[in-house]
C-alpha cells in the first residue's frame, strides 16, 4: 500500500482492479476542511485518462511494473513471439497490444517491454529502424519542384511515403511513432 503522500509521476497503481500509472498529481490544502490530492491517471490497459480526488493520507495499492528486454522472432496470424534473452522463454503478444508500429518489426529486433506480474502490458519499439526497400516505382527525372512522395513496400510488409530519389534494395530509417521515411542509410 502507498500513502498520498508518497505519491510521484510515473508511479503504477491498482484502482477498482485496473492498473494505472500517475501522470500527475497536486496536494491541496483549502482554508476550510480537510486536506486532499487531486490525481490524474493513465489506465494503462486501455489508455484513457481520469481524473481522481483522495484525501490526504489515503492509501492506495501499489503495483510493480518492471521493464525487460526481448528478441522479436516471428509472427503467426495475430500473434507476435518474443524471446527472453537471458531464459530463452518465449511469449506470444497480441498485435493489439503492439498497435501500428507492428509493421515496423524486424526479425531479430530487440525491444523493450512493461509488465506487471507476468503480464506485458506495453511494447515499445525503438524510436528508429533500419528497413530495406524491396519495392517501389522509378522516380521521375525532373520532378522536383516540390517534395513529391511515392508509396515504398518494406521487407516487412509495412508501405511509407519516400522521396523520389529512393530505390529499390536502399535501406532507410523509418521513425517508429510517426511512421514516417528520416533518411537514406
Amino acid at each position: 500500500m502507498i500513502s498520498t503522500n508518497q505519491f510521484k509521476n510515473g508511479i503504477a497503481v491498482i484502482l477498482n482492479g485496473e492498473l494505472y500509472t500517475i501522470i500527475s498529481f497536486q496536494h491541496v490544502k483549502p482554508g476550510k476542511g480537510g486536506a486532499f490530492v487531486r490525481v490524474k491517471l493513465r489506465n494503462i490497459r486501455l489508455g484513457t485518462i481520469i481524473d481522481r480526488t483522495f484525501r490526504a493520507g489515503e492509501k492506495v495499492q501499489d503495483a510493480f511494473i518492471g521493464q525487460k528486454k526481448l528478441q522479436y522472432l516471428y509472427r503467426t496470424g495475430n500473434e507476435f513471439h518474443f524471446m527472453d534473452l537471458k531464459t530463452f522463454e518465449q511469449i506470444a503478444v497480441s498485435k493489439d497490444l503492439i498497435g501500428e508500429q507492428a509493421g515496423f518489426l524486424k526479425e531479430n529486433a530487440s525491444v523493450s517491454v512493461t509488465m506487471h506480474k507476468d503480464t506485458i502490458i506495453d511494447v515499445a519499439l525503438p524510436t528508429f529502424v533500419a528497413l530495406k526497400i524491396v519495392h517501389t516505382e522509378p522516380g521521375v527525372r525532373g520532378d522536383t519542384a516540390r517534395q513529391a512522395l511515392k508509396p515504398a513496400k518494406l521487407e516487412t510488409g509495412q508501405t511509407i511515403s519516400v522521396p523520389l530519389f529512393i530505390n529499390n534494395l536502399d535501406t532507410v530509417k523509418v521513425d517508429t511513432r510517426t511512421g514516417k521515411y528520416v533518411e537514406r542509410l
